[in-house]
């Protein structure tokens, strides 16, 4: 089982551990993506679009009802003016998500193995739940930048326990889209929320309940790493990563952990099954 170098992760609010995957997991994933996608028929799924540079891109009921089933999420780019794909749809894909933990055989096995397990007691967690599982792609050419974010505002919980473990399934690098931390911004709170909203008509939308925070571009640090690392990221640390302008895509699988003992959920909000 690895340590966790505890003085840095709560120094910097994220710590790379190299190695943490075995070539056969990192595989094992990548192959079952590799079905995930096979089975698609774009016909049968609306072109949703996953942006995180558009605040006011609507979420449609397909976004919403997720957070128990696997879904596809495109590319702008990889979409004509018709919203058809006018890319190979391996290539057309931002993300899958939001329960591949608990949906697909080879994730779930990687999300509830021991070792997974023995770094959320390392984290102090009593009584922890996976939620929010996603396959990011970071496509060649395209991969969309990620602002800068706390994973709180879209999952948050008093007092706030939210925790990422993100995967890399290839070497991640400063041309394809390493991921960037801000060390030490967890310890400035946000009270900016992803929230669920009620539309006009009646419908569910979801939006954010107030501007970005302000935020420093001098303090991010780049942190690339190889592949089979897992980055474990404070729920309150401000990370992003660029758009990948390499012909190497970034593929990883991330999910996030939050404390149920003595907690109160906000998941009205939540992406969960």
């Amino acid at each position: 089982s690895r340590t966790i170098p505890a003085d840095q992760y709560h120094r910097d609010g994220y710590v790379a551990l190299s190695g943490f995957l075995t070539d056969a997991e990192v595989k094992e994933l990548r192959t079952a993506c590799d079905r995930l996608v096979e089975e698609l028929d774009p016909a049968k799924h609306p072109a949703t679009v996953f942006s995180t540079t558009d605040e006011q891109q609507p979420r449609g009921d397909y976004f919403i009802e997720s957070g128990d089933d696997v879904r596809y999420f495109f590319e702008e780019e990889a979409l004509d003016d018709t919203r058809q794909l006018k890319v190979p749809k391996h290539l057309s894909l931002n993300k899958i998500g939001h329960a591949l933990h608990w949906k697909v055989p080879e994730f779930r096995r990687v999300s509830f193995s021991d070792k997974v397990k023995n770094l959320a007691k390392q984290l102090k967690f009593v009584s922890p739940a996976l939620v929010q599982s996603m396959y990011i792609f970071k496509q060649p050419g395209y991969g969309g930048e990620v602002t800068p974010h706390k994973d709180c505002t879209f999952l948050s919980t008093e007092p706030q326990s939210c925790v990422g473990l993100w995967f890399a399934l290839e070497d991640a690098t400063l041309d394809n889209g390493c991921m960037w931390f801000s060390p030490g911004s967890q310890n400035t709170p946000t009270k900016r929320r992803f929230v669920r909203t009620i539309t006009s008509d009646g419908g569910i939308t979801t939006e954010f309940n107030a501007p970005p925070d302000e935020d420093d571009p001098s303090k991010y640090v780049a942190v690339p790493v190889t592949k089979g690392t897992v980055v474990l990221i404070n729920g309150c640390v401000n990370h992003k990563s660029a758009r990948n302008t390499s012909d190497k895509s970034r593929h990883i699988y991330t999910f996030h952990v939050v404390e149920r003992h003595n907690t109160v959920w906000d998941d009205k909000n939540w992406l969960q099954p």
